[in-house]
């Protein structure tokens, strides 16, 4: 029997055709320079940098003993730590998905075949995946996978840097369950810290490495009733680890002013603090050497290759989308200047530092449905990245780049090669592909999300999008089932790493090994032998 080709078939099969006699003809794409170094060879590596680390309070934890014993035998008996510095970024809701369509939009953005491109993440000469999982659920939240990076152990989602034993929401529960972060640790060691976030600093990933809070949403006191438990904001502040920290930068100005106070970009109230106090006093209070930044001109002002201790807060609540803050370049800096720097103000510390560098609005804009700006701020996230490796020392620093969780962002539809990253699916020139409602669809949409079917809503139809730019920065993508948010994804995220220690990173790993990983190499935290 003669077999023929389905009619929905052929211009699938049409469309692969001439992407490929497309590709052929074209000129092949120039591999991207990577200023990347893989770690050095052991014989010319330094010695170990540190000799005697500390055994943190959750060291009896299960989900820590667990860990701490898989990246132990991955290490095996003769590791020697050689990491002085540790940076760790974190893509914010960075899946793989948002990898993969993040590298294609940063090379078309370039003029490049996004194809091809690689991004400065994807060039670290180490990577593995991350199971991502909290204690209590199988999609978590970036409390509990923050609090996995930095402690070393799993926990209740929408919880902060505290044990599993905790009760969300219960402020007496907090006692016995708390955490000793990585920047503690550091902090109490002499190394310098900082945070970097282009999200609100008291937000659930930055506020991981200085904060313990039964309730993630704790950000300033009129969230906690009345309790006995420190707002978010005040922990920063007030935070007691070695002599604090040299560098924050971040959004969030309203956590840390009452309405009172006239937040200096808006005129209007800076924020709603219940107990009158100017937290950035607090702040500026500790020392003479310690000041605080509002905007670029302020951060532009900063020698930060001095002993200056930087606040800088640069919204009210989160820092604009990369895409945003393009049209205003002179309203605050970019997360890759922001980057800069934090690592030169930290390097001025000679035994070393930790650093944390989140793409926090990721995460955000994938909420929203809107790909444009995550891919956008993607993009900014490895610019941040790019600017690490050509600042650092790959021989001492281990840098990281990994994602607390995913989102439901998915890539489909056979487009041809070269085909917008943010466009309409098409096989070709003229080509676009329709649905079996005859309208076009995007390459990129979303599992769930506010722009589907809204319950009640009779003979619910797509919209058609062919008149219409999906292109464009505020295009949202549809969703195939309707939510007022769209949720996280479950599927483990990359892991990308390089320098010393970065070799540990293979295979899948649970994410609280990362921790663990940081910890040994740098010689912080004490590993039985």
């Amino acid at each position: 029997m003669t077999k023929t080709l389905s009619p929905s078939i052929r211009p699938l099969l049409l469309g692969m055709t001439s992407a490929l006699v497309l590709a052929a003809c074209a000129a092949a794409p120039t591999e991207q320079d990577i200023a990347v170094a893989p770690a050095a060879p052991i014989a010319t590596q330094p010695a170990a940098v540190r000799n005697v680390g500390t055994v943190p309070q959750q060291a009896g934890d299960d989900y820590y003993v667990a860990a701490s014993s898989a990246v132990k035998a991955r290490a095996g008996e003769n590791f020697v730590p050689r990491a002085k510095n540790v940076i760790l970024f974190v893509g914010d809701g960075m899946g793989v998905s948002t990898v993969t369509a993040g590298r294609i939009y940063a090379g078309q953005q370039t003029g490049v075949d996004g194809e091809s491109y690689r991004l400065a993440m994807e060039g670290l000469p180490y990577s593995a995946f991350s199971k991502t999982y909290s204690h209590d659920a199988q999609v978590p939240d970036s409390a509990a996978t923050a609090t996995a990076m930095v402690s070393g152990i799993k926990t209740l989602s929408r919880t902060l840097g505290l044990r599993s034993g905790i009760a969300y929401g219960n402020c007496a529960s907090v006692a016995g369950q708390s955490t000793d972060s990585l920047f503690e640790i550091a902090e109490n060691a002499g190394l310098a810290t900082g945070i970097v976030s282009t999200a609100r600093i008291t937000h659930a990933t930055p506020a991981s490495a200085y904060a313990e809070s039964a309730d993630r949403n704790w950000e300033d006191d009129t969230e906690i009733g009345g309790s006995d438990c420190a707002d978010i904001a005040r922990q920063l502040v007030e935070w007691d680890a070695g002599d604090g920290f040299e560098v924050v930068l971040g959004g969030g100005r309203g956590a840390f002013f009452p309405a009172s106070a006239i937040d200096p970009e808006t005129d209007g109230p800076a924020g709603r603090r219940l107990d009158e106090a100017d937290l950035t006093k607090v702040w500026t209070g500790l020392s003479q050497d310690h000041v605080y930044v509002t905007d670029q001109a302020g951060f532009d002002a900063v020698d930060f290759a001095s002993d200056t201790r930087v606040l800088g807060l640069f919204e009210q609540s989160h820092m604009q989308y990369e895409l945003d803050r393009a049209d205003d370049p002179a309203g605050e800096p970019s997360i890759a200047e922001l980057t800069e720097a934090a690592i030169t103000r930290l390097s001025q510390e000679e035994d070393g530092y930790v650093l944390m560098v989140e793409g926090g609005r990721i995460d955000h804009a994938h909420h929203g449905v809107n790909a444009a700006r995550a891919l956008g701020d993607t993009a900014a996230l490895d610019e941040a990245v790019q600017t690490a490796l050509e600042l650092t020392d790959p021989s001492e620093t281990l840098i990281i780049v990994t994602a607390d969780h995913s989102h439901t962002m998915t890539i489909a539809g056979y487009p041809v090669r070269g085909n917008p990253i943010l466009g309409k699916v098409a096989y070709g020139p003229g080509g676009v592909a329709r649905a079996e409602d005859g309208k076009p669809y995007t390459t990129l949409g979303y599992a769930n999300g506010e722009t589907g079917c809204a319950p009640g809503e009779e003979d619910c139809a797509r919209e058609d999008l062919t008149d219409v730019d999906t292109t464009d920065k505020d295009f949202q993508q549809q969703s195939l089932v309707f939510s007022g948010s769209e949720t996280h994804a479950g599927e483990d995220v990359p892991v990308y790493a390089s320098g010393p220690g970065a070799e540990l990173f293979r295979g899948t790993i649970e994410q609280h090994e990362i921790f663990h990983v940081m910890g040994l190499s740098s010689g912080l935290v004490a590993y039985e032998d």
